[in-house]
């Protein structure tokens, strides 16, 4: 009798613990797959306020950003995490790279040295999360060496993945091709920057992290 008495303090305090967890959600990707927007779409839509400044240059966010308490809801469902976006991951950052999107010499190889710097960060945190969204382009080939680094670290640590295939809005994009590259996950299309989609990707979310 107090073998069962004590199993059902110990699922009580263990169940008790789980619920009170503070959920880190990465979101992880490329450079300019579309991961802060997506951060700024989540925030918006349930913080009322947005997560970070977007570019059109590679490696805008360069260290890591945390929303914390961030709760979604999904019917009767609701799930409880603390955000993290992370700088796009790459194999190679040249500072002539950012040379030819209009910044000088200094500016390019100080971009250049922080974009690096973020990757190290990236991929030490990952360490830290419960769950990861990994953020594509869906209009470029998914084939390629960083996603395989990205996706090759994440099964290494047997960390629970949803992929989203972003920019579903533009004539380029092909899901298809973004489904078939990552059979072993669940991938939703959106547009994150129009909100396409977006209610799926909420309830998909509910398959990895709840």
């Amino acid at each position: 009798m107090a073998n069962i008495f004590s199993k059902l303090i110990n699922k009580f305090f263990h169940n008790l613990f789980r619920k009170k967890k503070h959920i880190k959600l990465g979101l992880y990707g490329p450079p300019n797959a579309g991961k802060t927007t997506l951060a700024n779409r989540i925030c918006e839509d349930w913080l009322g306020e947005s997560m970070g400044k977007v570019s059109n240059i590679a490696h805008e966010t360069r260290e890591i950003q945390i929303k914390e308490q961030v709760n979604i809801k999904s019917g009767s469902k609701e799930i409880s995490f603390n955000l993290v976006d992370t700088p796009g991951i790459a194999t190679k950052i040249d500072y002539e790279e950012f040379m030819k999107s209009g910044l000088n010499e200094k500016n390019a190889k100080k971009r250049a040295k922080e974009a690096t710097k973020g990757v190290i960060d990236s991929i030490k945190w990952l360490d830290e999360m419960d769950a990861v969204v990994v953020v594509l382009d869906s209009t470029i080939d998914p084939y390629s060496q960083v996603n395989i680094t990205i996706i090759g670290n994440l099964e290494a640590r047997k960390i629970p993945v949803l992929v989203v295939a972003n920019k579903i809005d533009l004539k380029k994009s092909n899901l298809k091709k973004v489904e078939a590259a990552f059979p072993q996950y669940h991938v939703v299309g959106i547009s994150a920057k129009n909100g396409d989609n977006i209610d799926d990707f909420y309830e998909s979310l509910f398959r990895v992290v709840a």
